[in-house]
């Protein structure tokens, strides 16, 4: 799960870092807006898989 979470949030970091450059940004942000929603996402991910109903 934890290996799952860092790829998700290194993915999207990368693909802001990428289209900052690209778009020649002064300031990141589409890495910061992508780290951001990376983690929400990761976040989301995790508690879902916590909160599933446990079948007996």
């Amino acid at each position: 799960m934890a290996i799952q979470m860092g790829a998700i949030i290194g993915l999207s970091a990368w693909g802001g870092n990428k289209l900052d450059t690209v778009y020649q940004n002064k300031q990141p942000v589409y890495t910061i807006v992508l780290c951001l929603l990376g983690i929400g996402a990761a976040l989301y991910i995790v508690l879902k898989d916590f909160i599933k109903p446990k079948k007996e």
